[in-house]
């Protein structure tokens, strides 16, 4: 969707809304426009099909943010291949792209695979996505399947090819699928200095653990996550000066293979759930984010 008819969706939310909350991040001028700080923000970050003319920045967290100056990752390249490309969520920060692109590389040179398939990066501006990620929202995210990339595929067999799990026992354990590429993969990811935190199941970081010869620093970074199995999800820090992107807090000391262990044994024998409080305030149902939830500068990312 081109720029006028962002502008055209997004005026249907127009409204006077009141006083704005003051912002720390620098926001870019909104031009006289405004969005319906009440609108669902979804709506609009997911009816964006082009990245704003804005430089380049991350705003926001990774789930509660956006991206100004998207940049498209080529839907294929020497070396890699943008995956469900009908999603159009192969966008990400400049930084993100050469990150997947140095990847894909590292991937190539060795000789299990021709590189890497990409998943879901963000949509053009970021945002809340109309399904599938909570996270994701900002441009320093990316999803790479773990099984090796032959490339040289059509659009519609990038559609309806299946990635392939590499776990058992719900994950407790990896599968016969699981070798030095996943391996190599993840740890080639994982030590890059862009990157601030890794994804996987679990039982992939306790496998890593236990195999890991060299060097363990990068393990700190492998944190394991319920239903990654498909893919590991990359995840990379705000780029220096970015004034208004919020990183998340550093991974706890140490390479965190205990705590992946202790996951591992509670999949395999579960503890029983502690007693309910009958006391206890019942919990509120999440709503879908509003453009007021976001920061402000999100809103001129949205109609620029």
């Amino acid at each position: 969707m081109k720029l006028p008819m962002i502008l055209a969706a997004a005026a249907i939310f127009l409204a006077g809304c009141g006083e704005r909350t003051a912002s720390p991040v620098p926001a870019p001028s909104m031009s006289g426009v405004e969005v319906n700080r009440a609108a669902v923000a979804k709506s609009l970050f997911g009816a964006a099909g082009d990245a704003s003319r804005l430089p380049a920045a991350p705003y926001g967290g990774y789930s509660r943010g956006c991206l100004a100056g998207g940049v498209q990752l080529p839907e294929t390249g020497p070396t890699w291949q943008a995956m469900r490309l009908g999603r159009n969520r192969n966008w990400g920060h400049p930084e993100t792209v050469d990150f997947l692109q140095d990847l894909s590389r590292k991937a190539a040179a060795r000789p299990e695979s021709n590189g890497i398939y990409v998943g879901d990066m963000s949509q053009p501006r970021g945002g809340p996505m109309t399904s599938g990620h909570a996270s994701h929202q900002s441009g320093l995210d990316a999803d790479i399947w773990l099984m090796p990339a032959t490339l040289g595929l059509s659009r519609a067999e990038r559609e309806a090819l299946s990635a392939v799990s590499m776990r058992r026992n719900a994950g407790a354990y990896t599968n016969d699928l699981w070798g030095p590429f996943q391996h190599e993969l993840v740890k080639a990811a994982a030590q890059d200095p862009r990157v601030e935190r890794i994804f996987i199941f679990p039982g992939a970081k306790v496998r890593m653990c236990r195999e890991e010869t060299g060097n363990r620093d990068w393990l700190r970074k492998i944190r394991p996550w319920a239903g990654h199995h498909y893919h590991f999800h990359a995840r990379l820090s705000c780029p220096a000066g970015a004034q208004g992107c919020e990183d998340q807090a550093p991974p706890p000391p140490g390479d965190g293979c205990a705590e992946a262990q202790d996951w591992v044994d509670n999949i395999l024998n579960p503890r029983p759930a502690p007693p309910a409080d009958p006391d206890a305030a019942p919990s509120r149902p999440r709503g879908d984010l509003r453009v007021a939830d976001l920061p402000q500068a999100c809103q001129a990312v949205l109609v620029r």
